[in-house]
């Protein structure tokens, strides 16, 4: 683990939403039924979303996922999946500096689609 103090989970999270357009452009090539991915990507999307407006403070980040889920409840299993995977990113870029590097930058990748610069530039 490093020295430095932790990233506000917002922070992490607004960067994440970078990450997830190369998840999306993976989705739409596959050959199969992708609609499961789409939905786990929609209530990532949409936790993440929740918390860059909530902007927890770090210590009590993992807290306020886990009140997510409960008030998720008929839906929580998809909701604390994605929850659970947030919570991992998070503190993979408080530990990794190579991960919140590759975040800091964008989160580049092949498979994000060819448009993602133009929207960025939009303010989205």
């Amino acid at each position: 683990m490093t020295d430095r103090t932790p990233a506000r989970p917002a922070d992490v999270c607004r960067e994440l939403l970078a990450a997830l357009d190369a998840s999306e452009g993976r989705r739409q090539r596959r050959k199969r039924d992708t609609t499961p991915d789409a939905i786990g990507l929609a209530i990532k999307l949409d936790l993440l979303q929740r918390a860059i407006a909530a902007d927890p403070e770090p210590d009590q980040f993992e807290g306020w996922l886990q009140q997510q889920c409960f008030a998720a409840s008929p839906g929580e299993g998809g909701v604390r999946a994605m929850a659970l995977s947030i919570f991992e990113e998070w503190q993979l870029a408080g530990e990794a500096d190579y991960f919140r590097d590759w975040l800091a930058r964008g989160a580049p990748s092949d498979d994000a689609p060819r448009d993602r610069a133009a929207r960025n530039e939009g303010g989205l």
